[in-house]
Protein backbone atom coordinates (compact mmCIF):
# COMPACT_ATOMS: atom_id res chain seq x y z
CA UNK A 1 0.00 0.00 0.00
CA UNK A 2 2.81 2.41 0.92
CA UNK A 3 4.59 1.60 -2.33
CA UNK A 4 1.38 2.26 -4.26
CA UNK A 5 0.92 5.63 -2.57
CA UNK A 6 4.53 6.56 -3.24
CA UNK A 7 4.15 5.67 -6.91
CA UNK A 8 0.96 7.69 -7.10
CA UNK A 9 2.69 10.64 -5.47
CA UNK A 10 5.49 10.43 -8.03
CA UNK A 11 2.96 10.36 -10.85
CA UNK A 12 1.24 13.49 -9.53
CA UNK A 13 4.57 15.28 -9.11
CA UNK A 14 5.64 14.32 -12.63
CA UNK A 15 2.31 15.52 -14.03
CA UNK A 16 2.65 18.88 -12.28
CA UNK A 17 6.19 19.28 -13.59
CA UNK A 18 4.98 18.46 -17.09
CA UNK A 19 2.19 21.03 -16.76
CA UNK A 20 4.67 23.66 -15.56
CA UNK A 21 7.02 23.10 -18.52
CA UNK A 22 4.16 23.37 -21.01
CA UNK A 23 2.67 26.45 -19.36
CA UNK A 24 6.01 28.28 -19.25
CA UNK A 25 6.51 27.61 -22.97
CA UNK A 26 3.07 28.82 -24.02
CA UNK A 27 3.35 31.78 -21.65
CA UNK A 28 6.54 32.90 -23.41
CA UNK A 29 5.04 32.44 -26.87
CA UNK A 30 1.91 34.41 -26.01
CA UNK A 31 3.79 37.26 -24.33
CA UNK A 32 6.03 37.64 -27.38
CA UNK A 33 3.10 37.52 -29.81
CA UNK A 34 1.19 40.12 -27.77
CA UNK A 35 4.01 42.59 -28.41
CA UNK A 36 4.27 41.64 -32.11
CA UNK A 37 0.53 41.69 -32.85
CA UNK A 38 -0.18 44.72 -30.67
CA UNK A 39 2.46 46.79 -32.44
CA UNK A 40 1.34 45.57 -35.86
CA UNK A 41 -2.33 46.19 -35.04
CA UNK A 42 -1.65 49.79 -34.02
CA UNK A 43 0.47 50.48 -37.10
CA UNK A 44 -2.01 48.77 -39.46
CA UNK A 45 -5.15 50.23 -37.79
CA UNK A 46 -6.54 46.69 -37.61
CA UNK A 47 -9.32 45.85 -35.16
CA UNK A 48 -8.88 42.11 -35.66
CA UNK A 49 -5.11 42.21 -35.05
CA UNK A 50 -5.59 44.32 -31.92
CA UNK A 51 -8.26 41.89 -30.75
CA UNK A 52 -5.93 38.96 -31.30
CA UNK A 53 -3.12 40.82 -29.49
CA UNK A 54 -5.37 41.41 -26.48
CA UNK A 55 -6.22 37.72 -26.62
CA UNK A 56 -2.51 36.91 -26.49
CA UNK A 57 -2.09 39.17 -23.44
CA UNK A 58 -5.11 37.59 -21.80
CA UNK A 59 -3.71 34.13 -22.43
CA UNK A 60 -0.32 35.10 -21.00
CA UNK A 61 -2.10 36.23 -17.83
CA UNK A 62 -4.17 33.04 -17.86
CA UNK A 63 -1.07 30.86 -18.07
CA UNK A 64 0.47 32.85 -15.25
CA UNK A 65 -2.58 32.08 -13.09
CA UNK A 66 -2.37 28.43 -14.12
CA UNK A 67 1.25 28.20 -12.99
CA UNK A 68 0.32 29.84 -9.68
CA UNK A 69 -2.25 27.14 -8.85
CA UNK A 70 -0.41 24.09 -10.22
CA UNK A 71 0.39 22.60 -6.82
CA UNK A 72 -2.72 23.92 -5.09
CA UNK A 73 -6.12 22.46 -4.33
CA UNK A 74 -9.07 22.02 -6.66
CA UNK A 75 -10.67 25.05 -5.02
CA UNK A 76 -7.62 27.17 -5.88
CA UNK A 77 -7.78 25.88 -9.46
CA UNK A 78 -11.46 26.79 -9.65
CA UNK A 79 -10.65 30.26 -8.35
CA UNK A 80 -7.99 30.66 -11.06
CA UNK A 81 -10.50 29.49 -13.68
CA UNK A 82 -12.91 32.13 -12.35
CA UNK A 83 -10.22 34.78 -12.84
CA UNK A 84 -9.53 33.50 -16.35
CA UNK A 85 -13.19 33.77 -17.23
CA UNK A 86 -13.22 37.33 -15.92
CA UNK A 87 -10.27 38.27 -18.15
CA UNK A 88 -11.89 36.66 -21.18
CA UNK A 89 -15.13 38.52 -20.48
CA UNK A 90 -13.33 41.86 -20.14
CA UNK A 91 -11.35 41.41 -23.35
CA UNK A 92 -14.45 40.36 -25.27
CA UNK A 93 -16.22 43.56 -24.21
CA UNK A 94 -13.10 45.60 -25.10
CA UNK A 95 -13.06 44.17 -28.62
CA UNK A 96 -16.74 45.02 -29.06
CA UNK A 97 -15.98 48.57 -27.99
CA UNK A 98 -13.10 48.83 -30.49
CA UNK A 99 -15.29 47.49 -33.29
CA UNK A 100 -18.04 49.98 -32.43
CA UNK A 101 -15.50 52.81 -32.60
CA UNK A 102 -14.34 51.73 -36.08
CA UNK A 103 -17.95 51.69 -37.34
CA UNK A 104 -18.13 55.47 -36.85
CA UNK A 105 -14.50 56.27 -37.75
CA UNK A 106 -13.63 55.16 -41.27
CA UNK A 107 -10.06 53.80 -41.32
CA UNK A 108 -8.85 51.24 -43.85
CA UNK A 109 -6.62 48.60 -42.18
CA UNK A 110 -3.24 47.57 -43.61
CA UNK A 111 -4.17 44.23 -45.17
CA UNK A 112 -0.58 43.22 -46.00
CA UNK A 113 0.46 43.59 -42.37
CA UNK A 114 -2.67 41.75 -41.25
CA UNK A 115 -1.86 38.81 -43.53
CA UNK A 116 1.81 38.51 -42.58
CA UNK A 117 1.41 38.95 -38.84
CA UNK A 118 -1.77 36.86 -38.82
CA UNK A 119 0.11 33.96 -40.40
CA UNK A 120 2.92 34.22 -37.83
CA UNK A 121 0.36 34.29 -35.00
CA UNK A 122 -1.42 31.24 -36.43
CA UNK A 123 1.85 29.28 -36.52
CA UNK A 124 2.64 30.31 -32.93
CA UNK A 125 -0.79 29.23 -31.70
CA UNK A 126 -0.59 25.88 -33.51
CA UNK A 127 2.52 25.21 -31.44
CA UNK A 128 0.69 26.23 -28.23
CA UNK A 129 -2.37 24.15 -29.11
CA UNK A 130 -0.20 21.08 -29.75
CA UNK A 131 1.60 21.50 -26.43
CA UNK A 132 -1.64 21.84 -24.46
CA UNK A 133 -3.77 19.25 -26.29
CA UNK A 134 -2.50 16.16 -24.47
CA UNK A 135 -3.18 17.81 -21.08
CA UNK A 136 -6.68 19.15 -21.83
CA UNK A 137 -8.47 16.53 -19.71
CA UNK A 138 -6.03 16.44 -16.78
CA UNK A 139 -7.94 18.91 -14.58
CA UNK A 140 -10.13 22.04 -14.65
CA UNK A 141 -7.07 24.28 -14.75
CA UNK A 142 -5.57 22.69 -17.88
CA UNK A 143 -8.99 22.25 -19.48
CA UNK A 144 -9.78 25.98 -19.34
CA UNK A 145 -6.24 26.76 -20.51
CA UNK A 146 -6.64 24.50 -23.55
CA UNK A 147 -9.98 26.16 -24.30
CA UNK A 148 -8.19 29.52 -24.54
CA UNK A 149 -5.68 28.01 -26.98
CA UNK A 150 -8.43 26.53 -29.16
CA UNK A 151 -10.13 29.91 -29.38
CA UNK A 152 -6.82 31.48 -30.41
CA UNK A 153 -6.65 29.28 -33.52
CA UNK A 154 -10.17 30.28 -34.52
CA UNK A 155 -9.33 33.95 -33.99
CA UNK A 156 -6.12 33.64 -36.05
CA UNK A 157 -7.99 32.14 -38.99
CA UNK A 158 -10.51 34.95 -38.64
CA UNK A 159 -7.75 37.57 -38.93
CA UNK A 160 -6.50 35.97 -42.15
CA UNK A 161 -10.03 35.81 -43.56
CA UNK A 162 -10.51 39.48 -42.67
CA UNK A 163 -7.24 40.41 -44.38
CA UNK A 164 -8.19 38.58 -47.57
CA UNK A 165 -11.71 39.96 -47.66
CA UNK A 166 -10.58 43.52 -46.89
CA UNK A 167 -8.07 43.30 -49.77
CA UNK A 168 -10.58 41.91 -52.27
CA UNK A 169 -13.39 44.30 -51.29
CA UNK A 170 -11.18 47.31 -50.47
CA UNK A 171 -13.30 47.75 -47.35
CA UNK A 172 -12.75 48.10 -43.59
CA UNK A 173 -15.89 46.09 -42.81
CA UNK A 174 -14.38 42.57 -42.89
CA UNK A 175 -11.93 43.68 -40.18
CA UNK A 176 -14.79 45.06 -38.08
CA UNK A 177 -16.98 41.99 -38.58
CA UNK A 178 -14.18 39.58 -37.63
CA UNK A 179 -13.44 41.69 -34.55
CA UNK A 180 -17.07 41.31 -33.48
CA UNK A 181 -17.02 37.56 -34.11
CA UNK A 182 -13.87 37.19 -32.00
CA UNK A 183 -15.56 39.21 -29.26
CA UNK A 184 -18.62 36.95 -29.29
CA UNK A 185 -16.37 33.88 -29.14
CA UNK A 186 -14.55 35.37 -26.13
CA UNK A 187 -17.82 36.10 -24.37
CA UNK A 188 -19.24 32.60 -24.94
CA UNK A 189 -16.04 30.95 -23.71
CA UNK A 190 -15.87 33.33 -20.76
CA UNK A 191 -19.36 32.39 -19.62
CA UNK A 192 -18.53 28.68 -20.06
CA UNK A 193 -15.35 28.95 -17.95
CA UNK A 194 -17.12 31.07 -15.33
CA UNK A 195 -19.99 28.56 -15.11
CA UNK A 196 -17.63 25.57 -14.65
CA UNK A 197 -15.58 27.45 -12.06
CA UNK A 198 -18.69 28.47 -10.15
CA UNK A 199 -19.88 24.85 -10.09
CA UNK A 200 -16.55 23.76 -8.63
CA UNK A 201 -16.47 26.57 -6.05
CA UNK A 202 -20.13 26.35 -5.00
CA UNK A 203 -21.31 22.81 -5.87
CA UNK A 204 -24.33 22.90 -3.59
CA UNK A 205 -25.77 25.86 -5.51
CA UNK A 206 -25.79 23.74 -8.71
CA UNK A 207 -27.04 20.51 -7.13
CA UNK A 208 -30.14 19.09 -8.79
Amino acid sequence: MASCCEERGCEVTALRESHARVLWMVLGINALMFVVEGTAGLLAHSTSLLADALDMLGDALVYGFSLFVLARSVRWQAGAALAKGGFMLAFGLAVLGEAAYKVFHSVMPGVETMGIVGTIALAANIVCFSLLYRHRADNLNMSSTWLCSRNDLIANVGVLVAAGAAYLLASRWPDIVVGCIIAVLFLRSAFSVLRDAARALWPTSYAT
